[in-house]
């Protein structure tokens, strides 16, 4: 099942850099969970203070279930992805990236709450150090191990990727969560290329590969307007954040967490925690595709007040 994220001090794992420091509203360096104080360890990609914008649309967000709206406008999202755009997986440092060629629009998705078609970029995880913890968004603070990111950028819109990553409306990417369950053999296929590409800067062929087989079934999705969760943070996103997660194995999750976030010859550290903390609704509405109804959706399980992990 998934599990609720609720960390403290008492954390049984420390992450591999920087100094403790405790959540402050914006600062990335926690989270306030279920009353609980989050503490983390801040990560060499958040060291200078200036990446961060005084924004108002900043990502990722914890999605509200009772406080989302139903938009009966939205319509499906619709994904066609062509297996040989596919060029390769590498290690940047921060996680590992499934790039495709992007030239064309051979990879593309439209419909839902976009306006035009969206070619896909990359896609690549964020996951934790243990199960407990890891996707970048939470859903009634739930906190799923692991978060799969399909990045789409507007080429109708903007001549490349880059120019797109900066403005409004010029980036999509589909967020999916991971829990624990059953093997995944499509992830098994990324997983297997991971030894490959154990240091950062590290690179292997990967083609033929079609990642729609990392969508879940059930067409259910919230939207919302935000930004990248890594610098240099634009609010160029619009979110589409699966309501169904996926299921992967422990063993899998484990094998992301041989990835190191350093290079050959330098001292080794884990590529573990490579998420960034929650951040401020502000004045957003978070839409949802579906009806819901939010007493059967609250389990009549309640949350922890205490800092422990439940499952």
């Amino acid at each position: 099942s998934s599990q609720l994220l609720t960390r403290d001090t008492n954390s049984a794992y420390t992450p591999p850099w920087g100094q403790v420091a405790p959540a402050v509203g914006f600062q990335l360096v926690g989270l306030w969970v279920t009353g609980a104080v989050c503490f983390l360890l801040v990560h060499p990609l958040w060291e200078s203070a200036d990446l961060v914008p005084a924004g108002e649309r900043q990502s990722p967000i914890n999605i509200r279930w009772r406080d989302s709206v139903y938009d009966p406008g939205l319509k499906p999202l619709t994904i066609s992805y062509d297996p040989t755009t596919c060029l390769h997986v590498w290690n940047n440092g921060y996680s590992f990236l499934v790039e495709f060629e992007d030239s064309t629009d051979k990879s593309v998705i439209e419909g839902g709450p976009l306006e035009h078609n969206y070619r896909l970029k990359q896609f690549h995880f964020h996951w934790g150090a243990i199960d407990a913890w890891g996707s970048e968004h939470t859903v009634d603070s739930k906190c799923y191990p692991a978060e799969l990111h399909l990045v789409h950028w507007n080429a109708v819109k903007f001549e490349n990727f880059e120019d797109a990553a900066q403005e409004e409306n010029g980036l999509a990417v589909i967020g999916v969560f991971l829990k624990l369950g059953k093997h995944h053999k499509e992830v098994q296929k990324l997983v297997d290329t991971l030894p490959s590409i154990k240091h950062k800067d590290t690179l292997v062929e990967f083609g033929s590969f079609d990642p729609s087989c990392l969508m879940p079934t059930c067409p259910d999705y919230w939207t919302y307007s935000g930004s990248l969760t890594t610098p240099p943070l634009s609010e160029s996103v619009t979110w589409i954040i699966k309501k169904q997660p996926i299921e992967v194995a422990h063993d899998q999750l484990e094998q992301f967490r041989t990835l190191l976030f350093t290079s050959k010859g330098e001292t080794e550290k884990r590529m573990v925690d490579n998420f960034r903390p929650l951040q401020p609704l502000m004045n957003r509405t978070v839409r949802s595709s579906f009806h819901h109804d939010y007493v059967l959706n609250m389990q009549a399980k309640p949350k922890p007040s205490t800092s422990q992990v439940t499952s």
